[in-house]
């Protein structure tokens, strides 16, 4: 019974997440302090997959103890025992629906970490693709200008300004549009905003949250955190952006994007502004900064996103 007890804790745990994921994008507070946000968004994922693989297997196997040893060893069992018109060893002689019905739930788990592990390398897949296709091009067509030391300039007559991350080669690209429609202070805010992004990997923190979008694009729950995470890591370049200079030329950046019609940034980038919703919610909150989350508030999110990581590793390890 142990076995079922453990399996629906981690039922629990996922559904848990998935109310939590649903709240949390509703939530005002996280625009407060993106980054506690961001790890809780994080925690909510890793621990969502986690519960649903560990309840599917839990059910699939005939063992009392979801533990990672007990767990190995009845797999074993069962693979050895292999396909035929007897049943698998492993599962004794228990009823010919509770097997089938046990097998089937074995089968999605495994079905499941396998989807979510493909995705995710399918991703990370076609974005190192994307960004070496665009690379090549940036070779090709970017030039170097003194208004901008430090990025690549492409002669083109729309507002754009994107990022490229990568571990050797991080890249700034603004285009002559841009260059004609910010002004110096302008310009800078927006530099040192795509900067923030190519200093502290935020493509990696999007890439898991872009995989559950692809593994799953039907879901509203999956499309509403790759949305919640997207804008709040637009933000935390934001607040990254405005050590040491004034909000209003961020400000006046954005806006001036937004009316111009900003160009999307390509596969694999990250843009300065995408989406007028976007835009509209970053200028609210430049505009009227609210104050930051106390510093045990932070820690209270801090400590639920490890607590919720630990809960279902916890019940599959021990």
């Amino acid at each position: 019974m142990k076995g079922l007890a453990d399996a629906a804790l981690l039922a629990a745990v996922a559904m848990g997440s998935v109310l939590g994921a649903s709240a949390l994008g509703q939530a005002s507070w996280p625009r407060r302090s993106p980054a506690a946000a961001i790890l809780l968004w994080q925690a909510l994922g890793l621990a969502g997959g986690v519960a649903a693989v560990g309840t599917l297997v839990g059910l699939g196997l005939p063992g009392g103890n979801l533990g990672v040893a007990r767990s190995v060893l009845h797999a074993g069992t069962l693979f050895r025992a292999g396909a035929g018109s007897r049943l698998p060893a492993a599962f004794g002689a228990m009823p010919t629906l509770l097997v089938a019905f046990r097998l089937t739930c074995l089968a999605a788990g495994l079905a499941l970490l396998a989807s979510l592990c493909w995705v995710l390398v399918a991703a990370s897949a076609a974005v190192l693709q994307a960004r070496r296709r665009q690379r090549a091009l940036l070779a090709l067509l970017a030039h170097g200008d003194p208004k901008v030391p430090g990025a690549l300039v492409v002669d083109s007559p729309s507002a754009a300004a994107y990022c490229l991350p990568g571990l050797r080669s991080r890249i700034v690209v603004v285009s002559v549009g841009t260059l004609q429609l910010l002004g110096r202070g302008e310009l800078a805010a927006v530099l040192a905003h795509e900067r923030a992004h190519l200093r502290e990997r935020h493509d990696l923190v999007l890439l898991p949250f872009t995989a559950l979008r692809r593994a799953f694009p039907r879901s509203a729950t999956c499309t509403g955190a790759h949305r919640s995470v997207a804008l709040l890591v637009e933000m935390l370049a934001d607040d990254r952006a405005l050590r040491g200079r004034p909000a209003r030329e961020l400000v006046s950046a954005l806006v001036r994007f937004g009316t111009a019609g900003a160009c999307p940034a390509p596969p694999g980038a990250l843009a300065a502004a995408v989406g007028e919703g976007e835009v509209a919610a970053r200028v609210a909150r430049l505009v009227r900064p609210a104050r930051p989350l106390p510093a045990t508030a932070v820690a209270a999110v801090c400590l639920a996103a490890a607590v919720l990581v630990a809960a279902p590793i916890t019940l599959l390890v021990v």
